[in-house]
Parts: C-alpha cells; structure tokens; sequence
C-alpha cells in the first residue's frame, strides 16, 4: 500500500499562528498553549505554542515548523514573533506594523515580491499576520488594535539554515524569507524549487540582464562563470526543472537563454524531458546511438555509445567529440524550442574539469 504522505506548513503559516498567540496573550495576560488560524485556502489549522512569555506591553512564543514529509531547510526551525504595543507610534497604516529581527534577512535586490531594503517576509504573510492579530482585538477593540502594535518575527538560526538556500544569489542577506501563499507545504513538491527560480528570474529582469545563463548544477554553473564574465543576477540555478525555466524565461522576455551543462543532462534534455531528475527521466542512450548513425558519427564512437553504460562514460570515450555534442545539442535546442515556442537557446557543455568546451553558438 502506497504511503500517504504527510504535508506541512508554510514559513508564513507559523509566523501567523504565533502572532496570533502574542496578540492573545498581550489582550488577555495570560498564556495559551495552542492556536487556530484559518489559512488562505480558509482551512483552519491548530498550532502549538512555545516559550510563552508576556507583560503589560508586550509578549512573545514561538511555533515550530513542520514541512510534513518533504522537510527542506526551515524544517525544525523555531518561528518567534513578538507583539509589542507601540504607543509611541504617530501613525501607523492598519494600526499594525511587521519587521524582522534576528534570522530574517533583508532584500537588497529589486525584482522580488518585497522592495529593496525592507525585511523579506512576503505579501500574503503580512496579510495574515495582520489579519490573525485583527481577529485577537476586534473582540475588544472593533475593527483594530486600540493602539499600534509591532509584530517582530525572529528565526534564531535562520541566518545559518539561510547558506544552505539561494537566499544570497536573490539578495537577500541576514536570514531566511517569511514565505507561503496557501500556508501549506504540499509534500515531494518541486514548488520551492520552481518559485526561485521566477524569483531569480525576476531579479535577473529588474537588474537589467541582457540573458541569463541556467545552469543544471553547481559545477555547470562554475564552469559558465569562468567562461565569460556576466553579471552575478544573470546566473540562474534551474537544477533539474528545464521546461519549467525554459517557459519561465521566454515569459520575461530572455528568449536567447545560455543553458550550461554537462554532456549527461545535455542527452536527457535532447530526449526531451521536462524534469531530468533521475527519479523523472531515463537515460536512453539508444536514441543518442540513433543520432550518432544518422549524423554520420565515426564507428568508433557510435560502437562505444552501444557498449557504453553512462552518458559519462561515452563523453570520455569519445574525448568530447565535437559533431557529437553539436547533434546531442541540435536535439536539445529542438526539444527546449518545444517547451517554450519561440525561443533559441545556447547550449554550453562543461567538461569534468569544470571547464566549457563546446558552445552550439560556435558550433
């Protein structure tokens, strides 16, 4: 029987739910263990409370992220917010203002949901922060808080979980972004992966990139970099997602994108794959057998790819033959012409010493 999987909560779903728990403890001077908020999708959901603390001004707990079954980086992290009556406040829009603080960063590029130089945490967060903490004082207060509130939300490791994510390449610096427009992580989902790299596409727009170089990993990437000298927004991570970033990026106007990578994931792209995860695509180096007799390919080289095991194996034999990567790359162009109509891309081929060495431009 096929496992169900367990999903989990967004970055923005806990920072509500905690808000929440602040506001109610600030209105009532006393601690509660749980909370309910109700998530965009208007499904309810029970969250529990921790480090419950409170005064007259102020109080503070945390909740602690649970990604379900797919965990990714914030996975176990604690999400704490603090409610703070501001009563110094002149004027403050909704009576409510959001800020980050310890392990939030902070967006330096333009491009993104958040402007430069204010703390990431996303517009649908902010909504339902401000929402959850509305819906504490309007039993009291009517339609808002009866003075300002801040609402500071803290992740005391988020600047350390943040260097194992792209946060740094999008310009956001300091910490993790507060993120989530249903408030559900859906499991074994390819969705973080897919809105950072329109997140990275969007930068690369707003900071004026003539292209962008996509690259199906960090050594590809490396090897794109030492090549030529582009700016670091130019730079996008698609990993395995090639339709998705092919699609992505004709919508926004990059309709010559270089895509750098080794000869393995050039051969799964040119079989036309949508995703060349190995648990998505096969490699099927039949049909590169078949390209190689067609394009007239030495024997030599079409007798190695029918004895070869891996991709790898045939690139080495052949010592990166350039016909050979020129037909693999042909087919790639036509297979990535297909999922986005109207583009023409570049295919770059890095060696396994992280080196270019073959540019369908050139070929």
């Amino acid at each position: 029987m096929k496992k169900v999987l367990r999903h989990g909560y967004t970055t923005g779903a806990c920072s509500a739910a905690a808000a929440k728990g602040s506001a109610m403890m600030l209105r009532d001077q006393k601690s509660y263990d749980e909370v309910s908020i109700t998530l965009p999708t208007d499904q309810s959901v029970t969250f529990q409370l921790h480090g419950q603390t409170f005064s007259e001004s102020s109080a503070s707990c945390f909740v602690i992220k649970d990604a379900g079954d797919d965990p990714d980086v914030t996975h176990g992290a604690e999400i704490h917010v603090s409610v703070t009556r501001d009563r110094e406040a002149c004027s403050v829009i909704s009576g409510v203002t959001i800020t980050g603080g310890t392990g939030i960063g902070k967006v330096t590029k333009p491009g993104l949901a958040v402007a430069p130089g204010e703390f990431a945490i996303n517009p649908v967060p902010r909504k339902m922060i401000t929402e959850a903490v509305f819906e504490v004082f309007s039993r009291v207060s009517g339609p808002q808080p009866p003075v300002p509130l801040q609402v500071t939300i803290s992740i005391p490791d988020g600047e350390l979980r943040a260097t194992k994510t792209l946060n740094a390449r999008l310009g956001i610096i300091g910490g993790l972004s507060i993120l989530g427009t249903t408030g559900i992580v859906r499991p074994i989902s390819a969705k973080a992966w897919t809105d950072t790299i329109d997140a990275a596409l969007d930068v690369a727009k707003a900071c004026g990139c003539e292209t962008v170089v996509f690259s199906t990993g960090r050594t590809s990437e490396m090897a794109a970099q030492n090549h030529e000298t582009r700016p670091e927004e130019a730079y996008v991570m698609m990993g395995d997602h090639v339709a998705h970033a092919m699609k992505s990026a004709l919508l926004r106007g990059f309709d010559k994108p270089v895509i750098a990578c080794q000869f393995a994931k050039l051969v799964k792209i040119a079989c036309g794959y949508e995703n060349t995860h190995a648990a998505a695509s096969d490699m099927d180096l039949k049909r590169l057998q078949q390209w190689a007799e067609e394009s007239g390919l030495p024997s030599t080289i079409v007798n190695s790819i029918a004895n070869a095991n891996t991709a790898r194996e045939v690139a080495v034999a052949s010592d990166f033959d350039k016909k050979l990567l020129k037909t693999t790359a042909t087919m790639a162009i036509l297979e990535t012409k297909r999922h986005a109509p109207g583009l023409n891309p570049v295919f770059q081929v890095a060696n396994y010493n992280h080196r270019i060495i073959f540019s369908s431009d050139d070929a």
